[in-house]
């Protein structure tokens, strides 16, 4: 496996592989990789001749100032999980080589972008529009892979694709969770002893509320959703939204449309860790 921290670098080896007739899979990651990681690693290597993982903090995509300081940058480790998958390169730039120039480029795709993560994180779906369409130019991929954990960012995404017309298909994979139901993410890393005990109660009440949903309304489920979490000590709902799946708007009644999500932003502890999740009520 060999590590790039120059952009043209990677790049030159890329042309050399397209030219024995190799397809490209790109893996974007923000590091601290996982499980959750890894299983997009092997699929993408499953699927492609050559597969190119990114290792980027990229900090357009945060609003926040102090989360995009502490979050976990652990590249050494990431290169010997990458390895261990079968990754053929890794992309880690630095900010400098990522952004030569400020990306002044605005990215905005209504309704996806705008509700849940978009409505609570200004500019996030902006920068992250920002720095995949560089990783697709830089890498030229037939192939992406995204976890379904980041739901809504793979609708902005897709839909960053059709706009651009980049002629590169979006692959979703299953989210990976822990054995006790857990998320997996690199915000995990983040979590106390304390606060890791605590945060499966956010994908048990998700779970529970698939029957609850059976027998009420929309706006029980999601009432019961919301006080069932922040019953537990320590948990705070931000957000739980019951949408569309594909518009993710807010819906009124199960029957409204044949694809029902439910999206939740919960803080976790006193620090606190923003962890995200979601369901699906109903699903073509």
């Amino acid at each position: 496996m060999k590590v790039f921290n120059k952009i043209v670098d990677l790049q030159n080896q890329l042309f050399e592989d397209r030219k024995q007739g190799k397809e490209i899979g790109l893996v974007p990651t923000m590091g601290a990789l996982h499980e959750g990681h890894a299983s997009l690693v092997r699929r993408s290597v499953k699927e492609n001749g050559i597969t190119v993982v990114s290792v980027f903090v990229n900090p357009t995509q945060f609003n926040d100032k102090n989360d995009l300081k502490n979050y976990p940058r652990t590249l050494d480790a990431d290169c010997k999980l990458l390895e261990e998958c079968g990754a053929d390169y890794v992309l880690a730039p630095s900010v400098e080589e990522m952004y030569p120039t400020p990306d002044t480029r605005q990215f905005e795709y209504p309704p996806v972008s705008t509700v849940m993560e978009g409505a609570h994180r200004p500019g996030h779906f902006n920068g992250v529009c920002q720095v995949v369409s560089r990783l697709f130019y830089i890498v030229k991929p037939n192939r992406a892979y995204f976890g379904e954990k980041d739901w809504q960012q793979i609708a902005v995404v897709k839909a960053m694709v059709r706009h651009l017309q980049l002629p590169v298909q979006i692959v979703e994979c299953d989210i990976v969770r822990d054995a006790d139901g857990l998320a997996r993410s690199s915000r995990n890393t983040l979590l106390s002893k304390d606060e890791r005990a605590i945060a499966p109660a956010i994908y048990k009440a998700l779970k529970d509320s698939l029957k609850y949903a059976k027998t009420h309304s929309v706006q029980e489920t999601h009432d019961k959703v919301v006080s069932d979490i922040n019953s537990v000590d320590g948990l705070d709902v931000e957000y739980f939204s019951i949408v569309d799946g594909n518009t993710l708007q807010d819906i009124e009644n199960w029957d409204d449309t044949p694809y029902v999500v439910g999206c939740i932003t919960v803080y976790c502890g006193k620090t606190p860790i923003r962890l995200i999740d979601h369901i699906k009520y109903k699903a073509v």
